[in-house]
């Protein structure tokens, strides 16, 4: 139902500016992108070619999918497969319409995924990022595309690190690889409804869906680590009813602070 919402109202705010001016912020999205990444075979450059006045041609362009024959956004990049190199692409925040699927896959992209990735992809219900070499921990923040994101698939990288317990915010999450990665530690219990083929070939992966069991050292962890986030949620309700209710009690303990600070 939101991401009905969410394309019905992209779709009412373009609605009218999609020719001329309208195009831009997704013409500097691929301009940023096409800079950021090295095409040694051509496969873009061959056909992202922007000296073009004709309406909507971007979305003539290998891989760029827009909404419609009218509206001329993107709405989804499919680019597996091209020899694309380079770290990941710079721009793609500026394909605010963006709403469908990244597809990155067998390519030759490196480095780390964007911690702020969140901010670049905010829409995207399908990223796949697999059959590249990113390396370095999943991003926590990945966590808070979770009113959209849908399917993830970061198999076959050199990801290390712990499965980050903020994804439990996707909450549409169908679909998850991390297959064939560097990753350790428990998987967490909100992932593990997911086939085992999802974590195989991680050495250090343990618990359920695999057949193999954590250490007591890794469980405790993880239930530490769960129990330091409720902690700390409850603590900030409690903290918020105290201010609410007794504001006088809260005032009289922040006069002192105030006043040194005034």
């Amino acid at each position: 139902m939101k991401k009905s919402l969410l394309w019905l109202l992209l779709l009412s705010c373009c609605s009218t500016p999609c020719s001329g001016s309208g195009d831009e912020p997704d013409v500097r999205c691929l301009k940023s992108f096409l800079r950021s990444v090295v095409d040694p075979g051509g496969a873009l450059k061959s056909s992202w070619n922007f000296n073009n006045a004709t309406k909507g041609y971007i979305c003539g362009f290998t891989g760029v999918t827009c909404w419609s024959a009218d509206q001329h956004r993107v709405w989804s990049l499919r680019l597996s497969g091209l020899g694309l190199q380079g770290p990941f692409p710079r721009g793609l925040q500026d394909c605010a319409s963006m709403t469908g699927t990244l597809d990155l896959s067998s390519n030759s992209f490196a480095g780390p995924i964007p911690a702020d990735i969140s901010l670049q992809l905010p829409f995207v219900t399908s990223l796949n990022l697999s059959y590249n070499g990113f390396r370095g921990p999943i991003p926590p923040g990945m966590g808070k595309m979770g009113e959209f994101l849908a399917h993830v698939d970061l198999g076959h990288n050199q990801l290390s690190g712990q499965i980050p317990l903020e994804l439990s915010r996707l909450r549409f999450l169908a679909s998850m690889n991390v297959a064939n990665n560097s990753l350790s530690g428990p998987i967490p219990a909100f992932l593990q409804g997911f086939p085992a083929a999802s974590f195989a070939g991680n050495d250090g992966l343990c618990g359920a869906p695999l057949d193999r069991r954590c250490p007591a050292s890794a469980r405790s962890r993880m239930q530490i680590s769960g129990e330091s986030s409720v902690g700390a949620a409850v603590g900030f309700v409690l903290g918020f009813a105290v201010a609410f209710y007794f504001p006088q009690w809260f005032s009289r303990r922040l006069h002192p602070y105030v006043y040194r600070f005034l």
